[in-house]
């Protein structure tokens, strides 16, 4: 397996980003998992703090991971388009830049934490995009957080990305997403998992509820872990072995 790691222009953002790339060097590329990063994380904390690339060469996988900085994978009201930039040019970036599959029943996507909560909107609002997606402790509950009182979302993003203002019902609120891929006959296939000792189990548990009420297929993992790497490189082992690749 190569490990690229590739500075370019996005036009989107006005400035210079990076991404980090994990591919298959012998042979082509079975499927191509974009791989979303957390709060505190960039585009190389995957590569540093876990087996990927190991997992990855498994099962032939092409691994594409953006940096996004602290951006919840949204259009900041006060900062950069960063919903834009994930998931209108990013794509549109590799298939130039990388030669890997780009049609939906070889494409996933993955997070953790608030690449979870990134994971599940992009394949919830771009279910023709993605065959498969999973949220690693997600941030599943953040709409619920964008409202004042105890648990909200830290005054500095909240007012950054979203203008101080909810999003509970909006698109970027995954629970709402929900509806309409319930009524999908062909839905992307979809994994949560959260250890019980972690701070979002109680929305990741909330998120699995409302899918069951809405009789949408959710994979799930509950058990021992807490909001760490180990529990991550644990787990995103187990996400590449479930996904559907052709």
């Amino acid at each position: 397996m190569a490990v690229l790691h590739c500075a370019f222009r996005s036009e989107v953002l006005e400035l210079s980003s990076s991404l980090t790339a994990i591919v298959p060097e012998r042979e082509a590329a079975r499927g191509t998992l974009y791989l979303l990063h957390g709060l505190s994380d960039d585009d190389s904390m995957w590569v540093r703090q876990t087996s990927i690339e190991r997992y990855a060469a498994a099962r032939g996988l092409a691994v594409v991971m953006p940096q996004v900085h602290r951006s919840y994978y949204s259009d900041e009201v006060h900062g950069g388009a960063y919903w834009s930039f994930l998931s209108d040019e990013l794509p549109r970036v590799v298939e130039r830049v990388f030669n890997v599959p780009s049609s939906r029943d070889r494409s996933f996507v993955a997070g953790l934490s608030m690449g979870g909560y990134g994971a599940m909107k992009w394949a919830l609002r771009h279910p023709e995009r993605f065959a498969a997606a999973a949220s690693l402790s997600g941030a599943l509950g953040l709409a619920a957080r964008t409202r004042p009182g105890p648990g909200s979302l830290d005054a500095g993003l909240w007012d950054r990305i979203f203008d101080n203002r909810s999003i509970v019902g909006g698109a970027d609120d995954v629970l709402a997403l929900l509806q309409p891929v319930a009524d999908m006959r062909d839905a992307p296939a979809l994994y949560v998992c959260c250890g019980v000792d972690d701070p979002l189990f109680h929305e990741n548990e909330t998120f699995v509820r409302v899918a069951d009420e809405m009789q949408i297929p959710v994979r799930v993992e509950f058990g021992p872990g807490a909001h760490t790497w180990d529990y991550w490189d644990r787990e995103i082992e187990k996400v590449i072995a479930w996904l559907p690749v052709p």
